[in-house]
């Protein structure tokens, strides 16, 4: 099978269920967006973090995958293949931020970004994350979406946070609080 296919060499793109829309379509952005946080994350893991990081990493990214075919399929398409996003990921990605909430210090300031590799990547992935939500925010308010979807990508941004905090105490560097200048 060859990788490309020719068909979309006019703008337009085939959606899991079936029928084409443009690729500047917003359901297009949101799943694109999505498989462009899923490849941050690939590369936040090629770096050196615990076996716990790369567990939680792992997982979500095969959930990331799950929303994305989410988004490519319209809700009022249900074919027999199809898993949705359920409430469950969600649950994980709390009681994995309550985990790392146990060892982490009480934030009394606002954080810069950064600390080692690992973690500033960490941030950056938050922040394509938060992109994401955008973006589905946008599509719910067009047409009909699985509202799982919003709530892990709320839910993921925040834990994406949490470890990056985790994996710079981790690697003993220290938090750069923002200091106002006004």
């Amino acid at each position: 099978m060859k990788i490309y296919t020719k068909t979309g060499d006019k703008g337009e793109t085939s959606l899991f269920a079936g029928g084409r829309v443009r690729k500047d379509n917003i359901r297009v952005e949101a799943y694109g967006t999505v498989d462009e946080l899923n490849s941050l994350l690939g590369v936040v893991r090629s770096y050196a973090l615990t076996e716990q990081a790369q567990a939680w990493l792992e997982e979500i990214q095969n959930k990331l995958f799950v929303i994305g075919a989410d988004l490519a399929t319209p809700m009022d398409s249900s074919p027999k293949w199809l898993v949705r996003l359920d409430d469950q990921p969600v649950l994980m990605l709390e009681n994995a931020i309550d985990q790392m909430d146990e060892e982490l210090p009480a934030m009394n300031a606002f954080i810069l970004p950064g600390g080692v590799t690992s973690a500033a990547m960490l941030h950056v992935a938050r922040t394509v994350c938060r992109r994401a939500e955008r973006i589905c925010v946008t599509l719910a308010a067009e047409e009909a979406m699985n509202p799982h979807v919003l709530v892990y990508l709320n839910r993921l941004s925040d834990f994406l946070f949490t470890l990056a905090r985790w994996v710079n105490l981790k690697a003993g560097e220290t938090e750069t609080k923002w200091h106002s200048r006004g």
